[in-house]
């Protein structure tokens, strides 16, 4: 049986990730989904463990110290992260912000919903355009 895909959510509040959680779970995705509460948080997982490796990353724009268009330039900068696609969450639906993103390496941009449906929803599109098979 293979591994769940891993699912990085990289957001400091706590209602959109509990938001998110569900929403990966009301899905039906088999997904395991990992949350770093800052940009700080999940930088330093993801230089220090090498094993940890997710299949996606979902990152907030608005965050304290390291924001996440700074966070996303340094993932990019890391050659075994450049591969798996981060997505930016954010409720930005700013095309600046857009656009500045995918030029730093951004694969997508989601703006929240308001709910846990429109949540599911939108991810399970998402990922039936950019699924990405577990790695071996």
């Amino acid at each position: 049986m293979p591994n769940p895909l891993i699912c990085l959510l990289i957001d400091d509040d706590q209602d959109d990730q509990e938001i998110f959680s569900l929403a990966i779970e009301d899905s039906g995705l088999d997904m395991q989904c990992v949350i770093s509460n800052n940009a700080s948080e999940a930088l330093q997982r993801l230089i220090k463990d090498d094993t940890f490796l997710p299949n996606y990353i979902f990152l907030d724009l608005n965050m304290p110290r390291i924001n996440g268009v700074q966070l996303l330039t340094e993932i990019k900068k890391i050659s075994r992260l450049k591969h798996i696609p981060v997505i930016i969450y954010s409720t930005s639906s700013h095309p600046k912000d857009k656009e500045a993103t995918q030029k730093l390496g951004a694969s997508a941009f989601i703006t929240k919903p308001s709910g846990i449906k429109e949540l599911s929803l939108l991810l399970k599109e998402f990922f039936q355009t950019h699924y990405q098979p577990a790695y071996e």
